[in-house]
């Protein structure tokens, strides 16, 4: 099969990026693509079609390339728990709970043939693969376990792209270090560097290029300027480099959980110009947000104990009290109600926890997830609105007190609103996608404002996702030369 492999001396180097970026060009160019990544941490997830759970990143890159995602671009998904545990998605199914060491002693066979497999499958379907590592392909102590870095390369014998991060400083010695710590093999497979998230003028690295080219003999093949990109991030690292918007109509506030997850849900807000999305730590004073919204979580549990703890819940219902606007998607749905129940220790120590008491409702904890792509029709906030999404949850709701909540879909599983259209809650990720929804949700927020209605004609997000993904491809692709590695 045909394959380009991207790789990068650091986490956070770019290669998420540029490997959509290559998927759009290369799309553009009539290969037809497909993007890869044998195993992803990350709790930013996506459900295929098919109710398989993937990386975001990669449903991302596979729109980049113009086709729909597979579970065979992501075949192995490790969620964080906490406590040195993850939970492991295999093919886009979970299949249980396990500890780091213990996870490299016994799933590390399994977990390759997950990927060999994978790639068979892209390899019968697709013209060309582009591959994506993850961290760094020179981690001394990980590399006999390495699933997805040079392993792949290697088994595919595909020219690969080393990116490197020229704005934290020391790129030089990043792509030494790392060339140097490659087995000759695996080193033979790097056909061109990427320098990434440059600033400045081109002329003055020259020097730098010439220095690297001759020390090493591999080309830099690209120098990609800084861009201000919209790219969906793979964890939550990022979000302290996220500034709210300095001046807009509305500001959004969303809590950021210790255990965050699917903080892509809000793309579409922060897209939004007259909306500034403001990040705040369960530590720091709420503030006077116009909502707030609590997002997802991968271990609901022990976040709502850590708003309690920091005194962010009591916050949030003196908010709730005071007519303020709040939102919980999924694991934050579950927190706003009464009780939540973990009867088997399925999230860690079993027992029965105090919610936020904002929503009649108590959500029981559950081995099975329930991963499944939805298209449902809006009660609220306005009727009649087609709204399509995803749910990914292991926690089963029920409504204990049916006075004063209404149903926000003709699904009723699917989320309550309270009689004061204050209290949200919903288990559908991608809510805000739906730019109709999202216009009429942000309205009422306006309304309280004072402010003028915004149109609700407008498209969903998926169109304004593909012009950012052409814009990607627009200001990468005059700056890389591919001649070097395309088959």
């Amino acid at each position: 099969m045909k394959a380009i492999m991207v790789v990068g001396t650091t986490s956070h180097a770019g290669k998420s990026l540029i490997t959509a970026a290559l998927c759009r060009i290369l799309a553009r160019r009539g290969w037809r693509v497909a993007p890869f990544k044998g195993q992803n941490m990350a709790l930013n997830s996506y459900v295929t079609a098919n109710g398989g759970e993937i990386g975001y990143a990669q449903a991302v890159q596979a729109w980049a390339a113009g086709v729909v995602p597979w579970v065979e671009m992501n075949p192995i998904l490790l969620k964080p728990q906490g406590d040195m545990t993850s939970q492991v998605v295999l093919k886009g199914k979970v299949i249980g709970k396990i500890g780091a060491a213990e996870y490299y002693e016994k799933f590390f066979d399994q977990g390759w043939q997950a990927i060999e497999e994978s790639l068979r499958r892209l390899g019968e379907e697709f013209d060309l693969v582009v591959c994506e590592g993850a961290g760094s392909p020179a981690e001394i102590n990980l590399k006999h376990r390495d699933l997805t870095n040079m392993r792949v390369a290697k088994h595919l014998n595909a020219p690969t792209l080393l990116v490197v991060d020229i704005d934290r400083g020391g790129a030089f010695a990043h792509v030494v270090g790392t060339l140097e710590l490659l087995d000759p093999d695996e080193r033979a497979l790097i056909k061109g560097v990427i320098i990434n998230k440059f600033r400045g003028q081109r002329s003055l690295l020259q020097s730098g290029i010439d220095w690297l080219e001759e020390r090493t003999g591999i080309p830099v093949i690209g120098v990609i300027p800084w861009l201000d990109t919209a790219f969906p991030a793979e964890d939550s690292l990022s979000l302290f480099d996220r500034q709210a918007a300095p001046s807009s109509e509305l500001t959004i506030g969303v809590v950021r959980l210790p255990r965050i997850s699917n903080f892509t849900d809000f793309d579409p807000l922060e897209a939004e110009s007259t909306v500034s999305v403001k990040y705040i730590h369960p530590k720091q004073s709420l503030g006077h947000p116009d909502a707030v919204i609590i997002p997802g979580s991968k271990t609901t549990i022990s976040d709502l104990v850590a708003l309690h703890k920091s005194g962010m819940a009591e916050e949030l219902q003196n908010y709730a009290a005071a007519g303020g606007t709040i939102l919980g998607i999924c694991g934050g749905y579950q927190m706003l109600g009464k009780i939540l129940a973990d009867p088997e220790g399925i999230e860690g120590q079993e027992g029965r926890y105090r919610g936020l008491g904002l929503l009649p409702i108590k959500t029981v904890i559950a081995g099975q997830k329930i991963a499944r792509q939805r298209s449902v029709t809006s009660n609220f906030p306005q009727e009649g609105l087609p709204v399509t999404g995803y749910e990914i949850h292991q926690g089963r709701t029920r409504l204990i007190e049916p006075e004063g909540t209404q149903f926000l879909f003709d699904d009723q599983n699917l989320g309550l609103v309270d009689e004061t259209h204050s209290i949200w809650g919903t288990y559908l990720h991608g809510i805000f996608d739906n730019g109709p929804w999202r216009r009429a949700w942000l309205n009422r927020l306006r309304q309280q404002r004072g402010l003028r209605s915004l149109p609700t004609g407008v498209p969903n997000y998926r169109e304004q996702r593909e012009l950012l993904l052409d814009e990607l491809a627009d200001a990468v692709e005059p700056h890389l030369d591919l001649k070097t590695v395309l088959p």
